[in-house]
Protein backbone atom coordinates (compact mmCIF):
# COMPACT_ATOMS: atom_id res chain seq x y z
CA UNK A 1 0.00 0.00 0.00
CA UNK A 2 2.81 2.35 0.92
CA UNK A 3 4.55 1.61 -2.38
CA UNK A 4 1.36 2.32 -4.33
CA UNK A 5 0.91 5.64 -2.55
CA UNK A 6 4.49 6.66 -3.31
CA UNK A 7 3.93 5.68 -6.91
CA UNK A 8 0.81 7.78 -7.11
CA UNK A 9 2.38 10.74 -5.36
CA UNK A 10 4.93 11.00 -8.12
CA UNK A 11 2.63 10.27 -11.07
CA UNK A 12 3.65 13.39 -12.91
CA UNK A 13 7.02 11.80 -13.51
CA UNK A 14 5.21 9.80 -16.11
CA UNK A 15 2.05 11.08 -17.79
CA UNK A 16 1.21 12.33 -21.36
CA UNK A 17 -0.93 13.64 -24.18
CA UNK A 18 -1.22 16.69 -26.33
CA UNK A 19 0.47 18.85 -28.96
CA UNK A 20 3.30 19.86 -31.49
CA UNK A 21 6.69 18.86 -33.12
CA UNK A 22 8.75 19.35 -36.38
CA UNK A 23 12.11 19.75 -38.23
CA UNK A 24 14.83 19.56 -40.91
CA UNK A 25 15.44 19.88 -44.65
CA UNK A 26 13.70 17.33 -46.82
CA UNK A 27 15.19 15.16 -49.52
CA UNK A 28 12.13 13.02 -50.14
CA UNK A 29 8.44 13.70 -49.95
CA UNK A 30 7.25 14.05 -46.36
CA UNK A 31 10.59 13.28 -44.76
CA UNK A 32 13.53 15.30 -43.51
CA UNK A 33 16.90 13.67 -43.03
CA UNK A 34 18.82 16.67 -41.71
CA UNK A 35 19.54 15.81 -38.07
CA UNK A 36 17.60 12.54 -38.08
CA UNK A 37 19.43 9.62 -36.50
CA UNK A 38 20.17 6.57 -38.63
CA UNK A 39 18.52 4.47 -35.96
CA UNK A 40 15.21 6.28 -36.44
CA UNK A 41 15.30 5.94 -40.21
CA UNK A 42 16.23 2.29 -39.94
CA UNK A 43 13.44 1.66 -37.44
CA UNK A 44 10.88 3.22 -39.74
CA UNK A 45 12.18 1.31 -42.73
CA UNK A 46 12.11 -1.93 -40.75
CA UNK A 47 8.49 -1.21 -39.89
CA UNK A 48 7.56 -0.57 -43.49
CA UNK A 49 9.29 -3.77 -44.57
CA UNK A 50 7.61 -5.83 -41.85
CA UNK A 51 4.13 -7.25 -42.10
CA UNK A 52 1.53 -4.45 -41.80
CA UNK A 53 -0.24 -4.42 -38.45
CA UNK A 54 -3.22 -2.57 -37.00
CA UNK A 55 -2.94 -1.29 -33.45
CA UNK A 56 -5.63 -0.08 -31.08
CA UNK A 57 -5.01 3.23 -29.30
CA UNK A 58 -7.37 4.40 -26.54
CA UNK A 59 -7.41 8.16 -25.98
CA UNK A 60 -9.00 9.88 -23.01
CA UNK A 61 -9.55 13.01 -25.10
CA UNK A 62 -12.02 13.05 -27.96
CA UNK A 63 -10.75 14.28 -31.31
CA UNK A 64 -13.63 15.15 -33.66
CA UNK A 65 -11.09 15.74 -36.44
CA UNK A 66 -9.42 12.33 -36.21
CA UNK A 67 -8.86 11.20 -39.80
CA UNK A 68 -8.56 7.42 -39.30
CA UNK A 69 -5.23 7.58 -41.16
CA UNK A 70 -6.97 8.69 -44.36
CA UNK A 71 -5.22 12.08 -44.35
CA UNK A 72 -1.99 12.97 -46.16
CA UNK A 73 0.13 12.55 -43.04
CA UNK A 74 -1.79 9.47 -41.91
CA UNK A 75 -1.18 7.69 -45.20
CA UNK A 76 2.48 8.67 -45.17
CA UNK A 77 2.97 7.26 -41.66
CA UNK A 78 1.11 4.11 -42.63
CA UNK A 79 3.38 3.59 -45.64
CA UNK A 80 6.55 4.50 -43.73
CA UNK A 81 5.98 2.28 -40.70
CA UNK A 82 3.50 -0.38 -41.79
CA UNK A 83 1.30 0.54 -38.82
CA UNK A 84 -2.38 1.41 -39.01
CA UNK A 85 -3.86 3.15 -35.96
CA UNK A 86 -7.42 2.55 -34.85
CA UNK A 87 -8.18 5.19 -32.24
CA UNK A 88 -10.86 4.71 -29.59
CA UNK A 89 -12.45 7.57 -27.68
CA UNK A 90 -14.87 7.79 -24.74
CA UNK A 91 -18.41 6.97 -25.86
CA UNK A 92 -21.42 7.58 -23.63
CA UNK A 93 -19.28 8.38 -20.61
CA UNK A 94 -16.12 10.04 -19.38
CA UNK A 95 -12.50 9.13 -19.98
CA UNK A 96 -12.37 7.83 -16.39
CA UNK A 97 -15.29 5.51 -17.15
CA UNK A 98 -13.56 4.18 -20.26
CA UNK A 99 -10.36 3.25 -18.46
CA UNK A 100 -12.17 1.96 -15.37
CA UNK A 101 -14.04 -0.46 -17.66
CA UNK A 102 -10.73 -1.66 -19.09
CA UNK A 103 -9.42 -2.35 -15.60
CA UNK A 104 -12.62 -4.15 -14.61
CA UNK A 105 -12.52 -6.37 -17.70
CA UNK A 106 -8.71 -6.72 -17.73
CA UNK A 107 -8.88 -6.06 -21.47
CA UNK A 108 -6.59 -3.39 -22.93
CA UNK A 109 -5.68 -1.99 -26.35
CA UNK A 110 -2.07 -1.80 -27.53
CA UNK A 111 -1.50 1.83 -26.53
CA UNK A 112 -3.30 4.07 -24.05
CA UNK A 113 -3.39 7.81 -23.46
CA UNK A 114 -5.25 7.68 -20.14
CA UNK A 115 -4.92 11.26 -18.84
CA UNK A 116 -5.55 11.14 -15.07
CA UNK A 117 -6.38 7.42 -15.10
CA UNK A 118 -2.77 6.31 -15.54
CA UNK A 119 -2.51 5.44 -11.86
CA UNK A 120 -5.46 3.06 -12.13
CA UNK A 121 -3.84 1.24 -15.02
CA UNK A 122 -0.45 0.99 -13.34
CA UNK A 123 -2.03 -0.25 -10.09
CA UNK A 124 -3.89 -2.89 -12.11
CA UNK A 125 -0.66 -4.15 -13.68
CA UNK A 126 -1.83 -3.13 -17.14
CA UNK A 127 1.26 -1.14 -18.17
CA UNK A 128 4.67 -2.46 -19.15
CA UNK A 129 7.97 -0.85 -18.14
CA UNK A 130 9.25 1.06 -21.18
CA UNK A 131 12.73 1.71 -19.81
CA UNK A 132 14.39 -1.47 -21.25
CA UNK A 133 12.68 -0.91 -24.62
CA UNK A 134 13.83 2.71 -24.73
CA UNK A 135 17.41 1.82 -23.80
CA UNK A 136 17.64 -0.77 -26.59
CA UNK A 137 15.43 0.58 -29.37
CA UNK A 138 14.61 4.29 -28.92
CA UNK A 139 17.56 6.71 -29.24
CA UNK A 140 15.30 9.56 -30.36
CA UNK A 141 13.12 9.31 -27.28
CA UNK A 142 16.20 9.59 -25.07
CA UNK A 143 17.50 12.48 -27.18
CA UNK A 144 14.28 14.49 -26.89
CA UNK A 145 13.85 14.04 -23.12
CA UNK A 146 17.55 14.65 -22.57
CA UNK A 147 18.31 15.99 -19.09
CA UNK A 148 14.67 15.43 -18.06
CA UNK A 149 14.72 11.69 -18.73
CA UNK A 150 14.82 11.01 -15.00
CA UNK A 151 11.48 12.78 -14.57
CA UNK A 152 9.84 9.93 -16.46
CA UNK A 153 10.38 7.49 -13.59
CA UNK A 154 7.17 6.54 -11.85
CA UNK A 155 8.20 7.24 -8.27
CA UNK A 156 11.14 7.32 -5.91
CA UNK A 157 10.60 3.62 -5.19
CA UNK A 158 9.66 2.51 -8.71
CA UNK A 159 12.18 3.28 -11.43
CA UNK A 160 9.92 2.03 -14.22
CA UNK A 161 8.75 4.26 -17.07
CA UNK A 162 5.10 3.52 -17.76
CA UNK A 163 4.18 6.66 -19.67
CA UNK A 164 5.98 8.77 -22.27
CA UNK A 165 5.37 12.47 -21.56
CA UNK A 166 4.33 14.58 -24.53
CA UNK A 167 4.71 18.03 -23.08
CA UNK A 168 7.18 19.91 -25.24
CA UNK A 169 10.76 19.83 -24.00
CA UNK A 170 12.29 23.30 -24.04
CA UNK A 171 8.86 24.89 -24.48
CA UNK A 172 8.63 28.66 -24.97
CA UNK A 173 5.14 30.13 -24.86
CA UNK A 174 4.70 32.54 -27.74
CA UNK A 175 0.92 32.70 -27.64
CA UNK A 176 -1.87 32.97 -25.07
CA UNK A 177 -4.83 30.70 -25.67
CA UNK A 178 -6.88 31.42 -22.56
CA UNK A 179 -8.03 34.43 -20.58
CA UNK A 180 -11.29 36.27 -21.24
CA UNK A 181 -12.55 36.45 -24.83
CA UNK A 182 -14.46 39.29 -26.50
CA UNK A 183 -15.70 39.43 -30.08
CA UNK A 184 -13.80 41.84 -32.29
CA UNK A 185 -17.03 43.65 -33.16
CA UNK A 186 -17.65 44.34 -29.46
CA UNK A 187 -14.22 45.93 -29.09
CA UNK A 188 -14.61 47.93 -32.29
CA UNK A 189 -17.99 49.28 -31.22
CA UNK A 190 -16.54 50.36 -27.88
CA UNK A 191 -13.54 52.07 -29.48
CA UNK A 192 -11.06 49.43 -28.33
CA UNK A 193 -11.17 50.30 -24.64
CA UNK A 194 -8.77 49.09 -21.95
CA UNK A 195 -9.73 45.53 -20.99
CA UNK A 196 -7.88 44.73 -17.78
CA UNK A 197 -10.50 44.07 -15.10
CA UNK A 198 -13.84 42.28 -14.94
CA UNK A 199 -15.45 45.72 -14.77
CA UNK A 200 -13.84 46.67 -18.11
CA UNK A 201 -14.96 43.39 -19.62
CA UNK A 202 -18.51 43.76 -18.33
CA UNK A 203 -18.81 47.35 -19.56
CA UNK A 204 -17.85 46.41 -23.13
CA UNK A 205 -20.43 43.60 -23.26
CA UNK A 206 -23.15 45.73 -21.69
CA UNK A 207 -22.64 48.64 -24.09
CA UNK A 208 -22.77 46.39 -27.16
CA UNK A 209 -25.78 44.33 -26.15
CA UNK A 210 -27.80 47.44 -25.32
CA UNK A 211 -27.39 48.61 -28.92
CA UNK A 212 -27.54 45.13 -30.47
CA UNK A 213 -30.06 43.01 -28.55
CA UNK A 214 -30.37 40.74 -31.61
CA UNK A 215 -28.00 39.47 -34.26
CA UNK A 216 -28.38 40.34 -37.94
CA UNK A 217 -30.45 37.19 -38.45
CA UNK A 218 -32.78 38.00 -35.56
CA UNK A 219 -31.42 35.76 -32.81
CA UNK A 220 -31.13 37.12 -29.24
CA UNK A 221 -27.60 38.26 -28.47
CA UNK A 222 -25.96 36.52 -25.51
CA UNK A 223 -23.65 38.60 -23.34
CA UNK A 224 -21.46 35.81 -22.01
CA UNK A 225 -21.77 32.03 -22.00
CA UNK A 226 -19.88 29.60 -19.79
CA UNK A 227 -19.18 26.00 -20.76
CA UNK A 228 -20.39 24.75 -17.38
CA UNK A 229 -22.74 21.89 -18.21
CA UNK A 230 -20.15 19.10 -18.28
CA UNK A 231 -16.57 18.54 -17.06
CA UNK A 232 -15.49 21.80 -18.70
CA UNK A 233 -16.95 23.62 -15.69
CA UNK A 234 -13.35 23.37 -14.45
CA UNK A 235 -12.03 25.16 -17.54
CA UNK A 236 -14.69 27.80 -18.11
CA UNK A 237 -16.00 28.47 -14.59
CA UNK A 238 -13.67 27.54 -11.75
CA UNK A 239 -10.11 27.77 -13.15
CA UNK A 240 -10.60 31.43 -14.16
CA UNK A 241 -11.21 32.19 -10.48
CA UNK A 242 -7.55 31.66 -9.64
CA UNK A 243 -6.24 33.31 -12.79
CA UNK A 244 -8.37 36.40 -12.10
CA UNK A 245 -7.10 36.59 -8.52
CA UNK A 246 -3.37 36.26 -9.06
CA UNK A 247 -2.71 32.52 -8.76
CA UNK A 248 -1.31 29.98 -11.27
CA UNK A 249 -3.03 26.81 -12.42
CA UNK A 250 -2.49 24.19 -9.73
CA UNK A 251 -5.70 22.33 -10.43
CA UNK A 252 -8.17 22.33 -7.57
CA UNK A 253 -5.63 23.67 -5.10
CA UNK A 254 -3.83 26.87 -4.24
CA UNK A 255 -0.20 26.33 -3.26
CA UNK A 256 1.74 28.82 -1.14
CA UNK A 257 4.90 29.44 -3.15
CA UNK A 258 7.07 29.87 -0.05
CA UNK A 259 5.89 27.03 2.21
CA UNK A 260 4.33 24.78 -0.45
CA UNK A 261 1.29 24.35 1.77
CA UNK A 262 -1.91 23.68 -0.17
CA UNK A 263 -5.58 24.48 0.31
CA UNK A 264 -8.53 23.92 -1.98
CA UNK A 265 -8.56 27.10 -4.03
CA UNK A 266 -12.25 27.85 -3.40
CA UNK A 267 -11.32 28.54 0.22
CA UNK A 268 -9.47 31.71 -0.79
CA UNK A 269 -11.56 34.81 0.04
CA UNK A 270 -10.39 36.44 -3.21
CA UNK A 271 -12.13 33.76 -5.23
CA UNK A 272 -15.41 34.24 -3.39
CA UNK A 273 -15.36 37.77 -4.83
CA UNK A 274 -14.77 36.47 -8.34
CA UNK A 275 -17.79 34.19 -8.10
CA UNK A 276 -19.74 37.13 -6.65
CA UNK A 277 -18.97 38.98 -9.88
CA UNK A 278 -20.35 36.07 -11.93
CA UNK A 279 -23.43 36.19 -9.71
CA UNK A 280 -23.72 39.90 -10.56
CA UNK A 281 -23.41 39.16 -14.30
CA UNK A 282 -26.25 36.70 -13.99
CA UNK A 283 -28.34 39.19 -12.01
CA UNK A 284 -28.08 41.89 -14.67
CA UNK A 285 -28.88 39.45 -17.49
CA UNK A 286 -25.46 39.26 -19.16
CA UNK A 287 -24.82 35.61 -18.30
CA UNK A 288 -26.31 32.88 -20.48
CA UNK A 289 -29.07 31.24 -18.40
CA UNK A 290 -28.16 27.86 -19.89
CA UNK A 291 -24.49 28.05 -18.84
CA UNK A 292 -24.81 25.20 -16.33
CA UNK A 293 -27.23 22.93 -18.16
CA UNK A 294 -26.03 23.06 -21.77
CA UNK A 295 -24.09 20.20 -23.27
CA UNK A 296 -20.74 20.81 -24.96
CA UNK A 297 -22.21 20.55 -28.46
CA UNK A 298 -24.89 23.10 -27.54
CA UNK A 299 -22.24 25.48 -26.22
CA UNK A 300 -20.19 25.18 -29.40
CA UNK A 301 -23.28 25.65 -31.56
CA UNK A 302 -24.04 28.93 -29.78
CA UNK A 303 -20.51 30.18 -30.25
CA UNK A 304 -20.56 29.13 -33.92
CA UNK A 305 -23.80 31.09 -34.42
CA UNK A 306 -22.02 34.36 -33.60
CA UNK A 307 -24.50 35.19 -30.82
CA UNK A 308 -22.10 34.99 -27.88
CA UNK A 309 -20.21 38.22 -27.24
CA UNK A 310 -17.94 36.98 -24.48
CA UNK A 311 -16.37 33.71 -23.33
CA UNK A 312 -14.11 32.73 -20.45
CA UNK A 313 -12.41 29.66 -21.83
CA UNK A 314 -9.35 28.15 -23.49
CA UNK A 315 -9.10 28.32 -27.27
CA UNK A 316 -8.69 24.53 -27.55
CA UNK A 317 -12.15 24.24 -25.97
CA UNK A 318 -14.01 26.74 -28.16
CA UNK A 319 -11.68 26.48 -31.19
CA UNK A 320 -13.91 24.22 -33.29
CA UNK A 321 -16.76 26.71 -32.98
CA UNK A 322 -14.53 29.66 -33.80
CA UNK A 323 -13.20 27.77 -36.81
CA UNK A 324 -16.81 27.46 -38.01
CA UNK A 325 -17.19 31.24 -37.75
CA UNK A 326 -14.03 31.70 -39.80
CA UNK A 327 -15.17 29.19 -42.40
CA UNK A 328 -18.41 31.16 -42.74
CA UNK A 329 -16.45 34.41 -43.16
CA UNK A 330 -17.83 35.86 -39.92
CA UNK A 331 -14.50 37.11 -38.58
CA UNK A 332 -15.95 40.00 -36.61
CA UNK A 333 -17.68 37.46 -34.37
CA UNK A 334 -14.39 35.69 -33.60
CA UNK A 335 -12.52 36.48 -30.41
CA UNK A 336 -9.69 38.54 -29.02
CA UNK A 337 -8.16 37.37 -25.72
CA UNK A 338 -7.23 39.34 -22.61
CA UNK A 339 -5.67 38.64 -19.18
CA UNK A 340 -8.61 39.97 -17.19
CA UNK A 341 -8.38 40.11 -13.39
CA UNK A 342 -10.79 40.92 -10.57
CA UNK A 343 -9.13 44.28 -10.08
CA UNK A 344 -5.82 45.93 -10.92
CA UNK A 345 -4.08 44.68 -7.77
CA UNK A 346 -3.86 41.20 -9.37
CA UNK A 347 -1.80 39.87 -12.27
CA UNK A 348 -2.70 36.86 -14.40
CA UNK A 349 -0.22 34.05 -13.58
CA UNK A 350 -1.00 31.88 -16.64
CA UNK A 351 2.66 31.78 -17.65
CA UNK A 352 4.31 31.34 -14.29
CA UNK A 353 7.10 28.86 -15.00
CA UNK A 354 6.90 25.17 -14.15
CA UNK A 355 10.13 23.77 -15.57
CA UNK A 356 9.62 20.67 -17.70
CA UNK A 357 6.24 19.06 -17.08
CA UNK A 358 5.82 15.41 -17.85
CA UNK A 359 2.08 15.95 -18.32
CA UNK A 360 -0.34 13.31 -19.54
CA UNK A 361 1.17 10.51 -21.57
CA UNK A 362 1.10 7.46 -23.75
CA UNK A 363 2.01 3.94 -22.66
CA UNK A 364 2.16 0.38 -23.97
CA UNK A 365 -0.09 -2.16 -22.28
CA UNK A 366 0.54 -5.78 -21.37
CA UNK A 367 -1.84 -6.81 -24.20
CA UNK A 368 0.26 -5.16 -26.92
CA UNK A 369 1.08 -7.58 -29.73
CA UNK A 370 4.59 -6.30 -30.45
CA UNK A 371 6.02 -3.85 -27.86
CA UNK A 372 9.36 -3.60 -29.67
CA UNK A 373 7.70 -2.49 -32.87
CA UNK A 374 5.53 -0.04 -30.97
CA UNK A 375 8.47 1.61 -29.21
CA UNK A 376 10.24 1.90 -32.57
CA UNK A 377 7.08 3.49 -33.98
CA UNK A 378 7.01 6.05 -31.15
CA UNK A 379 10.74 6.60 -31.61
CA UNK A 380 10.22 7.37 -35.30
CA UNK A 381 7.58 9.97 -34.45
CA UNK A 382 10.08 11.52 -32.00
CA UNK A 383 12.81 11.71 -34.64
CA UNK A 384 13.53 14.94 -36.47
CA UNK A 385 11.90 13.52 -39.60
CA UNK A 386 8.83 12.40 -37.66
CA UNK A 387 8.43 15.68 -35.84
CA UNK A 388 8.58 17.73 -39.02
CA UNK A 389 6.02 15.42 -40.57
CA UNK A 390 3.45 15.59 -37.77
CA UNK A 391 3.80 19.36 -37.33
CA UNK A 392 4.52 20.72 -40.80
CA UNK A 393 3.23 17.96 -43.05
CA UNK A 394 4.71 16.91 -46.39
CA UNK A 395 7.25 19.03 -48.22
CA UNK A 396 5.96 20.32 -51.53
CA UNK A 397 2.37 19.87 -50.41
CA UNK A 398 2.02 21.55 -47.03
CA UNK A 399 5.26 23.52 -46.87
CA UNK A 400 8.22 24.45 -49.06
CA UNK A 401 11.86 25.05 -48.23
CA UNK A 402 13.03 28.45 -49.51
CA UNK A 403 16.62 29.52 -48.85
CA UNK A 404 16.84 26.88 -46.17
CA UNK A 405 13.68 28.04 -44.40
CA UNK A 406 10.40 26.13 -44.16
CA UNK A 407 7.54 28.24 -45.46
CA UNK A 408 3.81 27.46 -45.56
CA UNK A 409 2.25 28.49 -48.91
CA UNK A 410 -0.42 31.18 -48.73
CA UNK A 411 -3.26 28.91 -49.88
CA UNK A 412 -2.35 26.24 -47.32
CA UNK A 413 -2.06 28.86 -44.58
CA UNK A 414 -5.44 30.31 -45.53
CA UNK A 415 -7.15 26.96 -45.05
CA UNK A 416 -5.21 26.30 -41.84
CA UNK A 417 -6.26 29.69 -40.42
CA UNK A 418 -9.80 29.93 -41.72
CA UNK A 419 -11.05 26.34 -41.86
CA UNK A 420 -8.82 24.50 -39.42
CA UNK A 421 -11.25 21.67 -38.71
CA UNK A 422 -11.20 20.62 -42.37
CA UNK A 423 -7.48 21.31 -42.62
CA UNK A 424 -6.63 19.04 -39.70
CA UNK A 425 -8.81 16.20 -40.92
CA UNK A 426 -7.60 16.26 -44.52
CA UNK A 427 -3.90 16.92 -43.92
CA UNK A 428 -3.54 15.06 -40.61
CA UNK A 429 -1.24 17.81 -39.32
CA UNK A 430 -1.66 17.87 -35.54
CA UNK A 431 -3.41 14.49 -35.38
CA UNK A 432 -0.31 12.37 -34.81
CA UNK A 433 1.32 14.07 -31.84
CA UNK A 434 1.58 10.75 -30.05
CA UNK A 435 5.17 10.68 -28.88
CA UNK A 436 7.95 12.71 -27.26
CA UNK A 437 8.44 16.15 -28.78
CA UNK A 438 10.35 19.37 -28.56
CA UNK A 439 8.35 22.39 -27.51
CA UNK A 440 7.63 25.61 -29.34
CA UNK A 441 10.72 27.73 -29.82
CA UNK A 442 13.19 24.84 -30.20
CA UNK A 443 15.07 24.69 -33.49
CA UNK A 444 16.19 21.62 -35.39
CA UNK A 445 19.69 21.10 -36.87
CA UNK A 446 18.69 23.02 -40.01
CA UNK A 447 17.89 26.14 -37.97
CA UNK A 448 14.12 25.81 -38.48
CA UNK A 449 11.64 25.51 -35.64
CA UNK A 450 10.35 22.03 -34.89
CA UNK A 451 6.82 23.39 -34.55
CA UNK A 452 4.80 25.93 -36.48
CA UNK A 453 4.12 27.96 -33.36
CA UNK A 454 6.62 30.82 -33.35
CA UNK A 455 6.07 34.60 -33.51
CA UNK A 456 6.29 35.12 -37.29
CA UNK A 457 4.06 32.14 -38.05
CA UNK A 458 1.55 33.11 -35.35
CA UNK A 459 1.24 36.56 -36.87
CA UNK A 460 0.86 35.10 -40.36
CA UNK A 461 -1.99 32.93 -39.11
CA UNK A 462 -3.94 35.81 -37.58
CA UNK A 463 -7.03 37.08 -39.36
CA UNK A 464 -7.26 40.70 -40.40
CA UNK A 465 -9.58 41.27 -37.45
CA UNK A 466 -6.96 39.87 -35.07
CA UNK A 467 -4.28 42.09 -36.57
CA UNK A 468 -6.49 45.17 -36.40
CA UNK A 469 -7.42 44.54 -32.78
CA UNK A 470 -3.85 43.81 -31.68
CA UNK A 471 -2.61 46.98 -33.36
CA UNK A 472 -5.08 48.99 -31.29
CA UNK A 473 -3.49 47.55 -28.15
CA UNK A 474 0.10 48.02 -29.40
CA UNK A 475 0.66 44.26 -29.50
CA UNK A 476 1.83 41.84 -32.18
CA UNK A 477 0.50 38.66 -30.48
CA UNK A 478 -2.05 38.11 -27.73
CA UNK A 479 0.75 36.87 -25.49
CA UNK A 480 2.12 40.44 -25.49
CA UNK A 481 -0.88 41.45 -23.35
CA UNK A 482 0.09 39.05 -20.52
CA UNK A 483 2.80 39.56 -17.89
CA UNK A 484 6.25 38.50 -19.07
CA UNK A 485 7.38 34.91 -18.48
CA UNK A 486 9.94 36.03 -15.90
CA UNK A 487 7.45 38.13 -13.93
CA UNK A 488 7.06 35.33 -11.37
CA UNK A 489 9.42 32.74 -9.86
CA UNK A 490 9.39 29.22 -11.31
CA UNK A 491 7.31 26.71 -9.36
CA UNK A 492 9.60 24.12 -7.78
CA UNK A 493 6.94 21.41 -8.03
CA UNK A 494 6.01 22.04 -11.64
CA UNK A 495 2.21 22.28 -11.69
CA UNK A 496 0.20 20.70 -8.89
CA UNK A 497 -2.58 19.53 -11.24
CA UNK A 498 -0.21 16.78 -12.37
CA UNK A 499 -0.27 15.19 -8.89
CA UNK A 500 -3.19 12.72 -8.68
CA UNK A 501 -4.37 10.94 -5.57
CA UNK A 502 -3.88 7.21 -5.27
CA UNK A 503 -6.81 5.27 -6.71
CA UNK A 504 -9.12 4.17 -3.90
CA UNK A 505 -7.27 6.11 -1.20
CA UNK A 506 -9.08 8.04 1.51
CA UNK A 507 -7.74 11.29 0.03
CA UNK A 508 -9.16 10.38 -3.36
CA UNK A 509 -12.54 9.59 -1.84
CA UNK A 510 -12.57 12.97 -0.08
CA UNK A 511 -11.45 14.70 -3.27
CA UNK A 512 -14.29 13.18 -5.28
CA UNK A 513 -16.74 14.37 -2.61
CA UNK A 514 -15.39 17.91 -2.87
CA UNK A 515 -15.80 17.78 -6.66
CA UNK A 516 -19.43 16.76 -6.31
CA UNK A 517 -19.98 19.55 -3.79
CA UNK A 518 -18.33 22.11 -6.08
CA UNK A 519 -20.39 21.09 -9.10
CA UNK A 520 -23.55 21.67 -7.07
CA UNK A 521 -22.67 24.73 -5.02
CA UNK A 522 -20.73 26.91 -7.48
CA UNK A 523 -23.59 27.06 -10.03
CA UNK A 524 -26.04 27.53 -7.15
CA UNK A 525 -24.03 30.50 -5.84
CA UNK A 526 -23.70 32.11 -9.27
CA UNK A 527 -27.41 31.73 -10.05
CA UNK A 528 -28.63 32.80 -6.60
CA UNK A 529 -30.20 36.14 -5.85
CA UNK A 530 -27.38 38.55 -4.91
CA UNK A 531 -28.80 38.82 -1.38
CA UNK A 532 -28.43 35.04 -1.00
CA UNK A 533 -24.94 34.70 -2.48
CA UNK A 534 -23.03 34.73 0.82
CA UNK A 535 -25.43 32.28 2.40
CA UNK A 536 -24.89 29.82 -0.45
CA UNK A 537 -21.12 30.31 -0.50
CA UNK A 538 -20.90 29.85 3.25
CA UNK A 539 -22.85 26.61 2.84
CA UNK A 540 -20.39 25.57 0.14
CA UNK A 541 -17.41 26.09 2.46
CA UNK A 542 -19.22 24.29 5.28
CA UNK A 543 -19.91 21.34 2.95
CA UNK A 544 -16.20 21.18 2.12
CA UNK A 545 -15.33 21.29 5.80
CA UNK A 546 -17.79 18.50 6.58
CA UNK A 547 -16.25 16.42 3.77
CA UNK A 548 -12.91 16.65 5.64
CA UNK A 549 -11.22 19.09 3.28
CA UNK A 550 -8.65 19.84 6.01
CA UNK A 551 -7.38 16.26 5.79
CA UNK A 552 -7.34 16.53 2.00
CA UNK A 553 -5.35 19.76 2.16
CA UNK A 554 -2.81 18.16 4.49
CA UNK A 555 -2.38 15.14 2.21
CA UNK A 556 -1.98 17.32 -0.87
CA UNK A 557 0.52 19.54 0.93
CA UNK A 558 2.63 16.44 1.59
CA UNK A 559 2.37 15.43 -2.07
CA UNK A 560 3.59 18.84 -3.24
CA UNK A 561 6.41 18.93 -0.71
CA UNK A 562 7.46 15.39 -1.66
CA UNK A 563 7.58 16.47 -5.31
CA UNK A 564 9.77 19.45 -4.41
CA UNK A 565 12.14 17.16 -2.50
CA UNK A 566 12.27 14.56 -5.32
CA UNK A 567 12.91 17.10 -8.05
CA UNK A 568 15.54 18.88 -6.01
CA UNK A 569 17.80 15.81 -6.12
Amino acid sequence: MKRKMQMALSLMLALVFVFVTACGNSNNEGGTNNGTTNEATNSANEGAAAEPITIRVASGDNNPNWDDMQSDVGKFIQEKTGITIKQEFPVGGTDSDMFALMVASDDYPDLVMPKGSAGKLVDAGAMIDLRPLIEEHAPNLKKVYGEYFNRLRWSEDDDAIYMLPQDGVGQTYFEAGGGFQLQHQVLEAAGYPEIKTVQDYEAAIKAYIEKNPKTADGQPTIGMSLNGGEWQILISVTNPAFYATGAPDDGEFYVNQETHEAIMHYQRPEEREYFRWLNHMNDIGLLDKESFVQKYDQYKAKVASGRVLGLIDQNWDYGDAENALKAAGNFKATYARFPVTLNETFQDHSFQGTGYLSGYGIGITKNAKDPVRLIKFLDYLASDEGQVLVNWGIEGKHYNVEDGKRVIPADVQAQKSNDNNTFKKTTGIGNYLLSARYGDGVKDPSGNYYTTTFPEQIQTAYSEEDKKTLAKYNATTYKDLWPADDAFPERKYGAAWTLPFETGSQANVIFQKTQDIMKKRIPEAILAKPADFDKVYDAFLKDLEDADVAKLNAEFTKMVQDRVALWSK
